[in-house]
């Protein structure tokens, strides 16, 4: 009789198991990881040790074909619950109605306040509503020779005037020159850091303003009157701004802490970093993305959002980017960082307040990937006057 209860009782618990493993809710979940150190198995586990009633299908997506894959699995009906996207995504997927609002989520989440300062500003969409939940994320600063600086007695600067007076003072051409100026492709947001932070704007209107004008040839000057950039730099793309300041062919250049690494194992000390100058007045400094969304389709909203806002929250969001090689949105984690060097954290803590990203239009988009090395090109080689060279670009905005 006692055996019979026993085994009685052992398939009523495993019925219940069974019950509940056929009552708990899947979420699907995609991603793009090219570490191979992936930590995302161990966030699974941990988040559902903690919520035995969701499950976590977590798929990692060749970057090459993401979004692709996405926009598909969207239109088809079979897209995941949440995944990782990217702001220039945000336009597309609101037309498609695929996002779900998650800001009142947001709002009651404990987990906001530990978010760092800006960094919902910067993920909101233009109708208002907050679609997006940062992830990650890095900014442009300036990097300088810490060696060259010192033995020329000079300060990183703050200020154009500053950047200007330190890049003559460091040029010796042809060996060395005092800035690495990316004007080939990509090159934009260096750009951005010397004329967008005095006001211009991707909009009609916003390019041809005397200010914009002059803002655009003081950065031409640089290259043309005062020489301290490389005569290479109207094709020089990211290996070449990197490459002339690890050799020391340069003593400064912009980009943001993905390159740190790279910098200090060629450089060591002698490398350091500060935010991008002041212009005018203002700071203007990229933003380059990554956040977590919510799918309108879903039918496990809740479990979704308990699962994004998970691997937003302090130590597991230090976890997910020790495999990106991004910064943590946190503030905790953003303290006890020890991913990349202390003095590109503070570089990139410090530049996020002043932090912007472009309009999302299909025209940004033409300015980004084509037009505006076009123009700078042509500017830097004299082929356009600056003025020329701001309408072009404001064209694209004329509409």
């Amino acid at each position: 009789m006692t055996f019979l209860k026993t085994l009685a009782t052992g398939v009523a618990f495993s019925a219940m198991l069974a019950a509940g493993a056929a009552n708990a809710e899947t979420v699907r979940f995609w991603y793009h990881f090219d570490n191979p150190e992936n930590p995302m198995e161990d966030l699974v586990k941990k988040f559902e040790a903690a919520n035995p009633g969701i499950e976590i299908q977590a798929e990692n997506v060749p970057w090459n074909s993401y979004y692709d894959t996405l926009y598909t699995s969207l239109i088809g009906g079979n897209a995941p619950d949440a995944a990782m996207v990217k702001l220039f995504a945000q336009p597309r997927l609101m037309e498609m109605g695929a996002l779900e609002p998650i800001g009142e989520r947001i709002d009651a989440w404990a987990g906001k306040a530990d978010l760092l300062d800006n960094l919902l500003n910067l993920t909101k969409a233009s109708d208002g509503n907050q679609y997006y939940l940062p992830i990650q994320y890095v900014v442009l600063y300036l990097y300088y020779r810490a060696d060259l600086f010192n033995e020329a007695g000079l300060k990183p600067p703050a200020t154009c005037e500053d950047f200007r007076d330190a890049a003559i003072k460091l040029t010796k051409a042809p060996d060395i020159y005092g800035f690495g100026l990316r004007g080939g492709k990509g090159g934009w947001d260096q750009w951005g850091a010397f004329v967008l932070s005095q006001g211009a704007e991707l909009k009609k209107g916003g390019l041809t303003s005397d200010k914009a004008v002059a803002a655009n040839q003081w950065l031409i000057d640089l290259y043309q009157k005062d020489k301290v950039i490389p005569p290479s730099a109207p094709n020089d793309g990211f290996q070449e701004i990197t490459g002339a300041f690890k050799s020391g062919k340069t003593a400064m250049t912009i980009h943001h802490i993905g390159s740190s690494k790279s910098m200090v194992d060629a450089l060591g000390d002698k490398v350091s970093a500060v935010p991008v100058p002041e212009c005018g007045g203002g700071r203007w400094t990229s933003y380059g993305d990554e956040s977590l969304a919510v799918f309108s389709a879903s039918e496990v909203k809740d479990a979704a959002w308990k699962w994004i806002s998970f691997l937003a929250e302090g130590e597991n969001n230090v976890e997910f980017n020790k495999a990106t090689g991004q910064m943590t949105v946190t503030k905790s984690g953003s303290e006890n960082w020890t991913l990349h060097e202390r003095r590109f954290v503070d570089a990139t803590v410090a530049s996020l307040p002043f932090a912007h990203v472009l309009p999302q239009t299909p025209a940004t988009s033409e300015f980004v990937n084509t037009a505006w090395q076009i123009g700078m090109q042509q500017a830097l080689t004299g082929q356009v006057t600056s003025k020329e060279m701001m309408e072009q670009l404001e064209g694209l905005f004329d509409q």
